[in-house]
């Protein structure tokens, strides 16, 4: 070799070698990266941060201000990648103690807003993290944004998060000098369908997820809540103060099914409660249940059907219809059209799937409707593929969770795509891969009768042992698969309950001896 050559490949070997160079916070403004503008980066100090004025009421997450942050280095940017994009995000650096990983922030709702608070969950765990709008500012109950804009559903549906996720990761190699170890996404809800739409249609984007109470099947989901709606007007109106008395018959007929008499039901699915035994025997009142009553509840518990009586989308399970993320927040609320189901349901309906305005609740028809919603909006807006090979080959690990008292979306729906899951790829390489921890008592991502904390997300509270989160990164980083995960009930920052999550089919079986309220009496079993 001449030393023109032996110059030119120890050079070679000399950049290959040597790591990038970290760049300046502020230097990230003149980052240049496709489709990207990037307004703002600089350092912010130590102590207090307090979220944007601008963030709109309701808008899903908005935060208080935060005290106690470490510094780090906040780059604001807009992501255009169509015309009719504008698409705001964020991407926070810790100043120092970098853990050498990345973790991206979902929405709940319809979006409309950055994630303050799980940017800070993650900043505060040594994560660099990110979050976006998903490519509008609005309320998480807003969808108005969405007429007309076919391109903002889009990302909104899915092309916000993956194109937030590829600039944020170039972000966090410039300020770094060196690329993430690995990356991680854990969110709920709308977050939840955001999170399997990355596993489906993105799997290089994140090499570990955590999908909980997935709105997955985005247009049937509305299917549901529009018949809910339907079920319940004029006199089959449930309202508010009937719910506790649902509550307690339902507990009456099956809280001690599963050996342990607690105010929480293991599994609903073994609940045989039926709605007439509330049936009024003389004049209404909070105790009991008119004839339309019973009947709209038989038609939630049983989940809208076609003409043909195929299961569209499966109803709610007995339990968890009472306390402040219960039916009277989601279904009925104080009023018949101030429940969040009727938010969602007519707000998504009109502007985002059938694109009218003028769209009436009232002309809802089930057998027409949900071909159209499947046909016109289905591809840009339901994560519900269960070929997740390329995510599996990729070393990809996937955590599903829900609870069983969720008031806004189903729990069988989880369950059923972890099964059509296992069904395309089959059980063994499934189970290499995917988990599912159903959550007895636990609502709609938290709350509810059941323990609800067990360490989702980074810097959430957990009973002590390792969080579902860590479980996670066990699992891509070390190849240990999760087997339970203590989940906690805390009442004033004290823990009043813990409970093993089990990895499903498994549920929770008490001992026989010893505090029902410590999760060492308890083991997981198969379900009978």
């Amino acid at each position: 070799m001449n030393s023109r050559h032996w110059f030119c490949a120890a050079l070679a070997a000399l950049l290959v070698a040597t790591p990038l160079l970290a760049a300046t916070c502020d230097s990230l403004a003149s980052l240049k990266l496709a489709d990207t503008s990037i307004t703002s980066a600089a350092i912010v100090e130590a102590g207090a941060f307090k979220p944007p004025a601008n963030i709109p009421a309701g808008g899903g997450f908005a935060a208080p201000p935060f005290a106690k942050l470490p510094a780090f280095c906040r780059v604001q940017g807009v992501l255009a990648p169509s015309s009719d994009s504008h698409i705001a995000f964020e991407v926070w650096l810790p100043a120092a103690g970098w853990n050498g990983k990345y973790h991206g922030e979902g929405n709940g709702g319809f979006a409309g807003s950055i994630n303050y608070g799980a940017l800070t969950e993650s900043v505060l765990s040594g994560y660099a993290s990110s979050s976006t709008d998903t490519g509008h500012e609005a309320g998480a109950t807003d969808a108005r944004w969405a007429l007309g804009h076919t391109e903002k559903i889009v990302d909104f549906g899915y092309r916000a998060i993956h194109e937030t996720a590829e600039r944020s990761k170039s972000i966090v190699s410039a300020f770094y000098g060196s690329s993430a170890k690995h990356s991680y996404f854990s969110s709920c809800s709308n977050g939840g369908r955001q999170a399997l739409m990355e596993a489906q249609r993105y799997p290089a984007d994140y090499d570990g997820i955590i999908a909980g109470a997935p709105a997955a099947n985005f247009t049937h989901i509305a299917a549901a809540f529009d018949t809910n709606l339907q079920a319940m007007t004029g006199a089959a109106y449930i309202p508010g103060s009937k719910y506790a008395a649902i509550e307690n018959a339902v507990l009456a007929a099956c809280d001690a099914r599963d050996g342990v008499k607690d105010g929480v039901i293991e599994d609903p699915t073994k609940c045989d409660f039926k709605p007439s035994t509330l049936l009024c025997a003389g004049a209404e009142s909070a105790a009991c249940l008119t004839q339309p009553q019973v009947t709209a509840l038989e038609k939630i518990y049983a989940g809208p059907k076609d003409s043909k009586g195929a299961q569209v989308y499966p109803g709610f399970e007995p339990g968890g219809q009472a306390g402040p993320g219960g039916w009277s927040l989601w279904i009925s609320g104080a009023t018949p059209t101030a429940s969040l189901e009727y938010a969602f349901g007519t707000q998504g309906s009109a502007y985002m799937i059938f694109q009218n305005a003028a769209w009436d609740l009232r002309k809802y028809n089930l057998d027409h409707d949900v071909k159209v919603a499947d046909d016109t909006m289905g591809q840009r807006l339901d994560a519900i593929d269960p070929n997740l090979k390329a995510f599996k080959d990729r070393g990809g690990k996937l955590i599903l969770y829900h609870g069983w008292s969720d008031a806004a979306l189903a729990p069988l729906a989880t369950i059923n795509y972890y099964h059509s899951v296992m069904t395309k790829m089959g059980a063994k390489q499934t189970a290499d891969f995917v988990r599912l921890y159903m959550v007895p008592g636990m609502q709609h991502c938290g709350g509810g009768p059941g323990p609800d904390s067990f360490g989702a997300t980074p810097g959430t509270r957990h009973a002590d042992g390792e969080s579902m989160s860590a479980a996670l990164e066990h699992w891509v980083e070390d190849r240990t698969a999760p087997d339970k995960i203590v989940a906690a009930k805390f009442d004033a920052g004290k823990i009043m309950r813990t409970r093993p999550l089990c990895p499903y089919p498994q549920t929770a079986k008490y001992s026989g001896s010893g505090s029902t309220d410590e999760a060492a009496n308890f083991t997981c079993a198969a379900a009978q």
